[in-house]
C-alpha cells in the first residue's frame, strides 16, 4: 500500500512569506497527499495562493500558539506521515520523494529531520530569492542514503510517523505557549520511546529564518530560554545537562552582546527575560506560561 504524506504548516504573522512558500511546495516531484495549514489568525494566510498549488489543501482554524496549532494539524491528518515545515522553510523539489523512500525502507523510524542547506535563523535571515538560489546552487541530490541517529527533530522540517502518535496520543505540549521554545525537542523525546529519530542528509531545504513574524521577540523569548528547558527537564523529556547547556549558552550570548547587539536580535530584551525567569525560579513561580502576561 502506498505511503500517504501530509505537509503541515502552522503560521503566524507571515502572510506574504506563506504565499511564496506555497508556490515552492507546488514544485515537489512527489506531491503531498494533503497540505494542511493552520494560521494563528485568519489574516495570517491568503487562501487565494492555493489556486496555484495544484494539490489537495485545507486551511484549519486553531488557537494561537505553535503547539496548539500543530496539535490541530495532527488531529486533522489521516496520512501515514506528517511532515511539519516552518512557514519559511523551502524544501528541495525531491524532499517528499526522498521522504517516502526513507519511511518505506525504515519502518522503525518515528521522526526524521533533514539537512538544512542554510539557516537564516543564525543571522539576519534570508529572503525567498536567496533561499531559492541556495537550493539551485546545491544541484542534484548526491548525498548518501545513510541516516544517523539524532536526539530530536528540528522543527523547521520534521517528519513524523503517525501510527505511534495515534496509538499513544502523543501531542505537542500546550504549556509551551506562543513560539514554544524547544517544543520540537519535547515532542521528539516523547516519540523516541516508540522508535528511532534520524537525521537524513537527502532531505534537503533552506530555512529562511524570517525575522518579521508573529512570534515571540525580546523579553518573552528570553524568559522561555530559561523557563522551557527547566520545565522539560522536570517533565523528563530533556536531560538536565542538556537543559543547563541550553540555558547557559543563551544567557552568555545575551549578556556578551547586550552592549553591541545584532540589528536583528533584541539582546537586551532577551537578557531581561532571562533574569525575570531566574527571579521566578528563586521565588518558586517559574512557569513557561508566564510569558502570556508580558507585553
Amino acid at each position: 500500500m502506498k505511503l500517504t504524506i501530509a505537509i503541515a504548516i502552522a503560521t503566524a504573522g507571515r502572510r506574504d512569506v506563506m504565499t511564496d512558500t506555497i508556490l515552492r511546495l507546488s514544485r515537489q516531484s512527489r506531491m503531498a497527499d494533503a497540505l494542511l495549514i493552520c494560521p494563528a489568525k485568519p489574516q495570517d494566510f491568503d487562501a487565494a495562493c492555493l489556486d496555484a498549488y495544484g494539490g489537495e489543501a485545507r486551511v484549519l482554524a486553531g488557537p494561537v500558539g505553535l503547539p496548539c496549532q500543530r496539535n490541530v494539524l495532527l488531529a486533522a491528518s489521516t496520512a501515514d506521515v506528517v511532515v511539519f515545515f516552518d512557514d519559511d522553510f523551502l524544501p528541495c523539489d525531491d524532499y517528499l520523494a526522498e521522504l517516502e523512500l526513507l519511511f518505506d525502507a525504515m519502518p522503525e523510524v518515528v521522526i526524521a529531520t533533514g539537512k538544512v542547506l542554510a539557516d537564516g535563523i543564525l543571522g539576519p535571515g534570508l529572503d525567498h530569492q536567496e533561499g531559492v538560489r541556495i537550493i539551485e546552487d546545491a544541484g542534484p541530490n548526491d548525498a548518501s542514503r545513510a541516516t544517523r541517529p539524532t536526539y530530536n527533530g528540528y522543527g523547521c522540517n520534521m517528519a513524523v510517523r503517525m501510527r505511534p502518535v495515534r496509538e499513544r496520543g502523543l501531542r505537542f505540549d500546550e504549556n509551551l505557549p506562543l513560539y514554544a521554545w524547544l517544543e520540537d525537542l519535547d515532542f521528539s523525546r516523547q516519540a523516541a520511546a516508540h522508535g528511532t529519530i534520524v537525521q537524513a542528509p537527502r532531505l534537503r531545504g533552506v530555512h529562511l529564518g524570517v525575522k518579521k513574524s508573529g512570534r515571540s521577540p525580546g523579553v518573552r523569548l528570553g524568559y522561555s530560554q530559561v523557563a522551557n528547558p527547566i520545565y522539560l527537564a522536570r517533565k523528563g523529556t530533556m536531560a538536565w545537562p542538556l537543559a543547563r547547556t541550553h540555558m547557559s549558552r543563551n544567557m552568555l550570548a545575551n549578556t556578551a552582546r547586550t552592549l553591541r547587539p545584532e540589528p536583528w536580535v533584541d539582546r537586551r530584551g532577551r537578557l531581561k527575560g532571562n533574569l525575570l525567569a531566574l527571579w521566578d525560579l528563586a521565588r518558586g513561580r517559574l512557569d513557561p506560561r508566564r510569558i502570556l502576561e508580558f507585553k
